[in-house]
């Protein structure tokens, strides 16, 4: 269900990633959805500062970093979105009055920027052994001018789209956990949008759970002193 950058339209970019490259965060991941880059840094569960304290739960923070340039609206709300769609998959109930806390780093916006921080995110929040309710995959697409869907789309596909969407699933039920949608569409297009988006982001769990199996066979490796590891 992937290919290259230069994809087909009812596919996803090919996806690579590296898990745990950093020493001073709980987890991180570098995610590369084709061309499109994100790196994630989680910390916590930890301490949280008085005046953002919970005390039935954890607090959920997100910050984005730009490539360049101040944040805007644009940033902030996709610290909102991303906010808000891991207060809803973390289980912020085991870690009463501490926080958790994602930073995200724009690496390159080649297109489909909203969905590869989200898939990030969780990539990241499993390295950093984060328990949640359930794990989520976004998936975006595109509407062009002629009524074509085009799935995972490039930035040049963004930008003449009639319409972009991006869907955010869980991986129990394949139920919609956050919609972000933008441009003009119709009721049958958008649940056409969101069968093809469905249908992609069981790739994108497969990848996940690829991606944790390969760490953790690499530590089980290293831990038995294995020098090709």
């Amino acid at each position: 269900m992937m290919d290259s950058d230069e994809h087909r339209e009812d596919r996803l970019r090919q996806m690579t990633c590296q898990l745990g490259q950093m020493l001073r965060p709980d987890g991180d991941t570098t995610l590369f959805m084709g061309d499109t880059c994100a790196t994630v840094a989680v910390y916590g569960p930890g301490e949280v500062k008085m005046n953002k304290e919970l005390l039935d739960k954890a607090t959920v923070e997100v910050v984005y970093r730009s490539k360049s340039g101040l944040p805007g609206c644009a940033e902030k709300m996709i610290e909102r979105l991303i906010c808000n769609t891991y207060q809803t998959a973390i289980l912020t109930q085991l870690h009463p009055r501490s926080s958790v806390s994602l930073t995200i780093q724009e690496i390159q916006n080649s297109g489909s920027f909203l969905a590869c921080c989200i898939n990030a995110s969780c990539l990241a929040l499993l390295d950093a052994s984060v328990s949640m309710k359930f794990l989520v995959a976004a998936v975006s697409c595109i509407i062009d001018n002629d009524g074509n869907i085009v799935l995972d789309p490039n930035r040049k596909q963004e930008k003449t789209a009639r319409s972009s969407l991006t869907f955010v699933f869980d991986n129990k039920d394949k139920k919609i956990v956050t919609i972000n949608a933008k441009g003009d569409y119709r009721i049958e297009e958008l649940n056409r949008c969101l069968a093809l988006c469905k249908e992609a982001s069981v790739a994108i769990f497969d990848f996940y759970r690829e991606s944790m199996k390969k760490k953790l066979s690499k530590s089980m490796n290293t831990l038995k002193g294995d020098p090709e590891s």
